[in-house]
C-alpha cells in the first residue's frame, strides 16, 4: 500500500467536501477478504458523528479513490434528508443533513455506531431538490 497516495486521497477528499481534518474520520477495517473504509463526519456544534458513507475495496487506496470518485458526483445520485433528533437526555433539538437514496439509509447513518435508543428521531424529511 503507498501510504502517500492513502494521504493525498483523503487530504482531497476533505477538501472536496470542504471539511477540516478534524471533521473527519476514514475507519479502515478488513472484511471477508476486502477492506472496508468506513467515512465519518464529526460535527462541530454538538460534537456528534455519523456515518457519511463506506465503501468496500481492494485495499485503503482503492476505498479512498472510490469515496473521492462519489463525493465528486454526491448530488446526482442520491436526494437530500433533513432529520431531526435528539439524544437522551439532552433538552436540545438537533438537526442534520443527509444524503441518501431513502429514508431508512438516512437513519442507517444518524445511528450509525451507536444504541438504537441513544437517540430520538423526530422528524425525517425529504427536502425538494433543486
Amino acid at each position: 500500500m503507498d501510504e502517500f497516495e492513502v494521504a493525498r486521497l483523503e487530504r482531497e477528499i476533505q477538501q472536496y467536501l470542504g471539511l477540516e481534518a478534524a471533521q473527519l474520520r476514514f475507519e479502515f477495517r478488513e472484511l471477508e477478504g476486502q477492506t472496508r473504509l468506513d467515512l465519518v463526519t464529526l460535527n462541530p456544534r454538538h460534537h456528534q458523528s455519523f456515518l457519511f458513507r463506506f465503501e468496500t475495496g481492494r485495499d485503503e487506496a482503492d476505498c479512498l479513490q472510490q469515496m473521492l470518485d462519489y463525493v465528486k458526483r454526491l448530488r446526482d445520485t442520491e436526494s437530500s434528508y433533513t432529520l431531526q433528533w435528539r439524544t437522551r437526555g439532552d433538552k436540545e433539538l438537533q438537526t442534520s443533513y443527509f444524503r441518501a437514496h431513502n429514508a431508512y439509509e438516512a437513519l442507517d447513518k444518524l445511528y450509525f455506531g451507536r444504541d438504537l435508543n441513544a437517540i430520538t428521531v423526530f422528524s425525517v424529511v425529504l427536502n425538494p431538490s433543486s
